[in-house]
């Protein structure tokens, strides 16, 4: 069996995903701190699915809101303080929506042409929902139903779905099951 990889933090990546999420999400109206985690989240699991590593490899924690990453709230503090964002507050409905505004643009440098098409495409896929619907969506993820309030969500949790089986699928399970002997 093969060693897995350690997860390595990427703090200089982190950043510059948060302002190029950000910069993307500009004229998003329901865009927020709720939002940006869920950003965040999708995208570093999308990426562990895919390519077999996270963007980030931030540490997601579970919230009564949804997964969120454990390292933003260290890290839009620095962000503020080396001027490199600014919150800002809006009236948003029922409440206040705190958005990260990017006092620059993003290195895209640091990030590889797959990494970027998957954030693209998570900015794409959320772009229609406010911070309660993308909550609730994160809600579904298995990896947030698994672990109980407040732990870690395993990225090994990307590849477990809580969409119901095909026909196919659980026949090629019979299958299997019949030749093991079960």
């Amino acid at each position: 069996m093969a060693a897995t990889r350690a997860i390595r933090f990427s703090a200089r990546k982190f950043q510059e995903l948060v302002l190029h999420i950000a910069t993307r999400s500009q004229d998003d109206p329901r865009f927020g701190a709720t939002k940006l985690n869920k950003i965040l989240y999708f995208a570093d699991f999308a990426a562990y699915r895919r390519l077999g590593r996270p963007i980030t490899g931030a540490r997601y924690q579970r919230l009564e809101e949804g997964p969120a990453p454990r390292q933003l709230l260290p890290a839009r503090e620095r962000m503020l303080d080396s001027q490199v964002i600014q919150l800002e507050q809006r009236d948003y409905f029922w409440g206040v929506q705190q958005r990260v505004v990017p006092l620059r643009d993003p290195e895209l440098s640091v990030f590889s042409k797959q990494e970027i098409e998957i954030v693209d495409e998570v900015i794409e896929d959320l772009w229609p929902f406010n911070a309660q619907e993308v909550s609730r969506m994160s809600h579904n993820e298995p990896g947030w139903r698994l672990v109980r309030p407040g732990d870690d969500i395993p990225y090994k949790a990307a590849w477990l779905s809580s969409a119901p089986l095909t026909a196919e699928e659980e026949g090629l399970g019979h299958q299997v099951a019949e030749r093991l002997g079960r």
